[in-house]
Formats: structure tokens, sequence, C-alpha cells
């Protein structure tokens, strides 16, 4: 059957009755003015203006178009991998190819890898999937396995030519030089001097010790073999006393001086963090309402608190490389400058929000004002203390970091040379692991640290 008017109003009425009594329940929620119900669109709108603006002011579309993707891959690659060149000269044909790390002239192989046969104006180099590369004297000649027909070029008299072969898109052929990358692991590079094969592998080459080390090559179980025995490599020094200097002084990798620049940074966090505190702690006090009865006083040092932290780090550490040249004094002045401030607002209002009840409990009994806060007001407040201050312990660390980039000294100005050279970003990649690394160990330290001085406490 057919639904009644006298069941439409009463659907009506029940509604209605539920509407009031849900509005009369929960004021404000169902009845809104029409201002808050334009509020979301409001600020969804703003939101997406705000998001044009900085598209067009940040020019993102000129920033997309300008990145170079192929660029961004190589540095990727070479984070992990190391590049071996094997380089044949014209000018020089008596050398025949020399194979070299990284295109050093520091690091040469003294024997040629598998991959390399023969040598001088007859050899033969196998570049694993990416195919073979034969050279002949005047001729080099590259056959790709996905290609039936070789690329063959005339070298030696001026500039290469190619007689032979239709050039793919990664085949670069100008007037001065050939440059092939048929893979992101492989490149050919031919021009009027010299003919050049370059290969990636996975790994840090030399990472343990460098090329001019004993042990250089050394295998693990053979490294084993020499801690532990009776013959001395060095009459001096015990073997794996030799073992741990050759690692410490690897020329390459630098570890003996980047261990002593993540010690520095961590010297600027401790101790600028640590003066803070010892700072901050006794002004907060003198700028707590509840402590400090001048209200001219207080305002003064707040105002101070805010000029210090108002300031941002980075500042501070160029004024202060200014004053004292480089070096990690400038960095510690920054860290405690500005963490003073920010420490000494927390505090303050830390101060401010603990219960009055127990330190007039504590001052009922007798004790004097100084008292009264040691005994009454500073046990509520010290477990926000370490806290606070092992948690910008933390997040010094890093700015440590960013500081001795700009000239403090530190593991970040060790980052800053690696990545200016553009060539040594395995070197780049092992600095931020150990930056990573200690920030985490600093965390699960200050975690213990806390928990075990907030329980001493309770």
């Amino acid at each position: 059957m057919g639904r009644t008017m006298t069941d439409s109003h009463y659907e009506e009425t029940w509604v209605q009755g539920e509407s009031e009594r849900l509005g009369f329940q929960y004021p404000g929620v169902i009845d809104l003015s029409w201002k808050k119900r334009l509020l979301g669109p409001l600020l969804c709108l703003v939101t997406a203006l705000y998001l044009g603006v900085c598209y067009f002011a940040f020019d993102v579309s000129g920033v997309v178009e300008r990145a170079r993707g192929d660029m961004a891959q190589l540095f990727a690659l070479d984070a992990y991998a190391h590049k071996i060149h094997a380089t044949y000269q014209f000018k020089k044909p008596d050398q025949g190819f020399v194979v070299s790390l990284e295109g050093s002239k520091r690091a040469i192989y003294k024997e040629h890898p598998a991959w390399i046969e023969g040598n001088g104006a007859h050899s033969l180099i196998s570049l694993g999937s990416d195919g073979i590369l034969q050279f002949n004297g005047d001729t080099v000649t590259y056959r790709h396995p996905e290609f039936e027909q070789a690329f063959i070029f005339k070298v030696g008299e001026g500039a290469p030519e190619f007689i032979a072969g239709a050039p793919p898109a990664w085949l670069k052929v100008s007037k001065t030089q050939v440059n092939a990358r048929p893979s992101l692991f492989t490149r050919i590079w031919i021009t009027k001097s010299k003919v050049e094969a370059q290969r990636y592998f996975a790994g840090w080459e030399n990472f343990w010790f460098d090329f001019d080390s004993e042990l250089n090559g050394v295998s693990a179980r053979e490294l084993l073999k020499i801690a532990f025995s009776s013959e001395r490599l060095d009459p001096d020094i015990s073997n794996v006393r030799f073992i741990l200097s050759e690692f410490w002084t690897n020329s390459e990798w630098q570890h003996g001086e980047v261990y002593f620049a993540l010690f520095q940074t961590l010297i600027m966090a401790v101790v600028g963090t640590l003066i803070a505190g010892i700072l901050a702690l006794p002004l907060a006090f003198a700028a707590a309402a509840n402590v400090n009865p001048l209200a001219v006083a207080r305002t003064g040092l707040r105002r101070f608190f805010d000029f210090l932290r108002g300031v941002d780090m980075l500042i501070w550490s160029l004024i202060f490389i200014r004053a004292f040249g480089l070096g990690p004094l400038s960095g510690i002045f920054a860290i405690f400058f500005t963490d003073t401030g920010t420490f000494g607002k927390l505090f303050s209002e830390a101060i401010e929000n603990a219960d009055k009840k127990q330190a007039e409990g504590v001052q009922a009994t007798g004790a004097s004002a100084v008292q009264k806060y040691r005994f009454g007001l500073f046990p509520q407040i010290l477990p926000l203390f370490i806290s606070q201050m092992l948690y910008y312990l933390e997040s010094n660390t890093r700015s440590a970091t960013v500081i001795g980039a700009l000239g403090a000294g530190g593991i970040g100005l060790k980052l800053i040379e690696t990545m200016r050279t553009r060539q040594d970003w395995e070197n780049t990649l092992y600095l931020i692991a150990l930056i990573i690394i200690v920030v985490m160990v600093m965390d699960q330290l200050s975690s213990w640290l806390r928990r075990k001085l907030i329980e001493g406490q309770a």
C-alpha cells in the first residue's frame, strides 16, 4: 500500500524533533552559522591560491624542465659504485691501455683486469652486457648485442670519424669526439688524442686499504691470517696494529680525518647544548613571574631570549666565523647562543606552570626562599629540563653538520669538500651514512638517559 499523508507528516515531525534534540545536545554543530559554513571552502580556496602563487613565483615548471635526470642517475650510481677507466693515448702508444680507478693518475692498476685482453694497438675490451670494444691501431670497432651491424670509427689522425653503422640515440657523434653511453654502467669516449672505455662496478673500491698499502687487494680470510700470524709485516708494531694503521691512514677514504671531523661535530653539539642549558636555567628562574616580581626585569630577559633565538643559528655561525675564524669554537658559540634563548623561554614557562602548593608547603616549614624553589619547585620541572636538553642535543648534532659546512669544521666541512668535486659521491654517501648512524645512536642514548634520569627522580 502507498504511504499516506499521515505517515509523511509523522516522519517530518520526527525528523524535526530529532534535529532539535541534537541541536540542543550539541550546540554549534548542527546549526552552524554561515560564517562557519564558509570557513572550510574559504581555507581551501586560500590554500589553492597560495600554491598557485608559489608555482609561478618559484618557476616550478622551469625547474622541472631544466632538471637533468641523467645526471641525477649518474650521481646516484657513483654513490654506490666505482668506475674503472681503460685509456689509450695516441701520443703514448708504448704505454698501451692504462687502467685506473676514477681516471686518477695516482690510482693505476698494476695488472689489467680480466675484461681487457691484449694491450697496445691490438686490444679487446669486454663491456659485459653492453658488448665488446675492439681496438686495432687505426680503427675502433664496437659490437653491441642488440645491433647486428658493428659501429666502426677511424681514429689516430685528428678527430674520430664514424665510418660504419647507423648511430642510435645513445651514440653522440660530433666533429671533435664520439660519446657513447649504451647503458648507465658503460661509456665509450673517443677523441683525437685518446680512446677510453669506462665501466661501473658495484661497491666502494679501496675502502679498507688504498693503492699504496701492502694490504690492498687482500681478502678478509687472508687478513685474519695476517692478524694472528707471528711473522710481523712491520717489525716495530704488531700485525693487528699495522692493519688498523693502514685502514686509519687510507689516503683515498681518509678514515682518520673523517672520524676526527665527526668527533669535532659531536663536541660542538654537546658543549654548545650543555653551556646553553647551564646559562639558561638561572635566567629562566629570573624570567618567571612566580619567582621574580619585577616586571621590568622579566620583560627585559624575555626580550633577550627573543633576540638570541630570533637570529637563526646559521646567521650566528657566520658572525662567529667572521669573529673567531674557522673552527669548532664558532660552531659552539652559534649553538649555545641560539639554544640559550630557546631554553630560557621553555624553562621559564615550565617554572610558571609548576604547582605552587609544593613550594608553599616547603615554605611553611620555615625554609628560605632559595630552599623553597630548590626543594619545592625545581624537582617538578627537572624532568622537563632533562627531556628538552636531550632532545636539542639530538637536533644540534644535525645542526652542527650544517654549521660545519659553513666553515665551523667537523663532518659538515668534509661533506662539502666531497660534494664540491662532483666526483666523490661514494665518499659523500659514506659521510651521510656516518651522520645518520651518529644521529640514531644519539637518539637511543638520549632516550636511555632520559628514562634513567626521570625514573631516578621518581
